[in-house]
Parts: C-alpha cells; sequence; structure tokens
C-alpha cells in the first residue's frame, strides 16, 4: 500500500494517459503503402521525453515498476477468460488458422541466434525471441520467471520495441506483401492477427485498402486470427515455444542442461 501514497507517480501516469488519448489514433498513407499511430505509442515517447528533461527520476521509476507486476495479473485473467469460451471456435477454424500458430516459432530460429551470437545478450534474449512479445507473452513470462528477471526485461524490451515501431513495420510489411501477388489476401488477412490490436489494424489496413471487395472476409479471417493467436497461442508458448527457446539457448552458449532438484 505504500506506493499508493506517492501521488506524482499516480498523477503523472494519469495526465500522460489523458494527453495520449486526446491525440487519438492517426492514420498514415502513402499510395499503397499505410500505418496506423495509437494511443500507447504517445505515451511511450512522453515518458522518454519526460525522462530526458529529468521529469522523472530513477526513484520513480523504481516506484512504478511493481504496478507493472500488478497489470499482468490482470493482464493474466482477461487472457485466461478469453480461452474457455473460444475453445470451440478454435476446433471450427480449419487445420490452416489453427495450426498458423507454429509460424511464431520462427521468431526463436531468427532472432535467437542474432541475439546470442551477435548481440552477445544473456537470458533476456530468451524473453524477447520466443515470441512476437505481445501482451500475452508478458503475461506469461512475468507469472514464469517475473518481469524483474533478465527474462522479463527481454520480453518487455521487445514489448516497447514493437510498440514504438511495430505498427509502422506491420503496415509497411503488408502493403509490399501484398504487391508481390505471391500471397493470397485472406492468407494477408490471417497473418495480420499478431495478438497484438494495434499491430492487426495496422497491416490489415493497406490489405483491405488494396481490396476493398473483399474486406468484409479479409477482416473476418484477421479477427479468427486474432482470437486463435490469444487462445492456442498461450499454450504454443508455454509447451512448445518457451522450452525450445530455452533449448536453443544452452546449445548456443554451450551451456549444459540444468540437472533435476533431488526429491
Amino acid at each position: 500500500m505504500k506506493y499508493l501514497k506517492d501521488w506524482k507517480v499516480h498523477a503523472l501516469c494519469f495526465v500522460m494517459v489523458i494527453v495520449s488519448e486526446l491525440i487519438g489514433k492517426h492514420s498514415f498513407n502513402f499510395g499503397p503503402v499505410g500505418f496506423t499511430l495509437f494511443p500507447m505509442l504517445y505515451a511511450l515517447i512522453i515518458g522518454i521525453i519526460l525522462a530526458q528533461f529529468k521529469l522523472i527520476d530513477r526513484e520513480m521509476m523504481t516506484t512504478a515498476s511493481p504496478y507493472i507486476t500488478i497489470s499482468v495479473m490482470y493482464l493474466t485473467a482477461k487472457m485466461a477468460s478469453s480461452i474457455g469460451p473460444n475453445l470451440e471456435a478454435v476446433l471450427n477454424a480449419g487445420p490452416a488458422l489453427i495450426l498458423q500458430e507454429f509460424g511464431n516459432l520462427g521468431t526463436i530460429f531468427l532472432a535467437l541466434p542474432i541475439a546470442v551470437c551477435v548481440f552477445k545478450m544473456g537470458r533476456a534474449a530468451v524473453g524477447a525471441s520466443f515470441s512476437t512479445s505481445r501482451e500475452g507473452s508478458i503475461a506469461i513470462v512475468g507469472n514464469l520467471y517475473g518481469l524483474d528477471s533478465p527474462e522479463g526485461q527481454g520480453v518487455m524490451g521487445a514489448y516497447i520495441t514493437g510498440t514504438l515501431l511495430g505498427t509502422i513495420f506491420n503496415g509497411l510489411m503488408a502493403s509490399m506483401l501484398d504487391k508481390t501477388g505471391l500471397f493470397h489476401p485472406y492468407a494477408l488477412g490471417m497473418a495480420a492477427g499478431t495478438g497484438s490490436a494495434s499491430m492487426m489494424s495496422a497491416a490489415l489496413a493497406p490489405v483491405v485498402a488494396a481490396h476493398p471487395e473483399m474486406a468484409g472476409q479479409i477482416e473476418a479471417y484477421a479477427a479468427t486470427s486474432q482470437v486463435l493467436t490469444s487462445v492456442d497461442g498461450m499454450y504454443m508458448s508455454l509447451f512448445v515455444a518457451i522450452p525450445v527457446t530455452n533449448w536453443l539457448y544452452r546449445v548456443l552458449k554451450h551451456e549444459k542442461k540444468p540437472a533435476k532438484a533431488a526429491k
């Protein structure tokens, strides 16, 4: 309860949220290429600017840190509540939508070797590389390792980077992939459901704009993919992605598997 007495942190967060929401969502289009900026991005930028001008000090950051864990508790409950009611939708969606979650494993084999071998990262690379580091990933790492751990720092770093650059990157990438003609608009709609509403909207906008006659179907595929990513993505991360990431990390670091504790 002592943290509730620090009115400066609460007041500052409240002001940042209000200002960000007043700025609102803004879309930018440059011919066939487009992207969208969301309020969360403005809140992060405001925080960075205030820290640069010393209006946010280290003590305030330390005070605010525990609230991340508290927020993750609500996030975990929300994620859990979406699994049960949507199990039927998962089963009826068909193999293509269900098996698409294996595509997220690509972050492990692409990002982890670069993080470990090129940037010489430690355990933070596990948190940053086992998934696309969206809200569900934060909830999982927060419960398994704690957000103050190296894995927690990794997933939070990747999450913030994704929030700052992800919407712009997704919008540009979706536009370029659509122009190649290699992918059906439905496939691009499915790919837009990354588990993040802002990233999905950014990736979906240029595809829908390029194929307005299929807008309804593309949006339906994206929405279904979004639900499935939130539902089966939780199980995929827990039982496949994290174990595989830990195994590959040990291989890259030439570490032995930790011995099991004696019973």
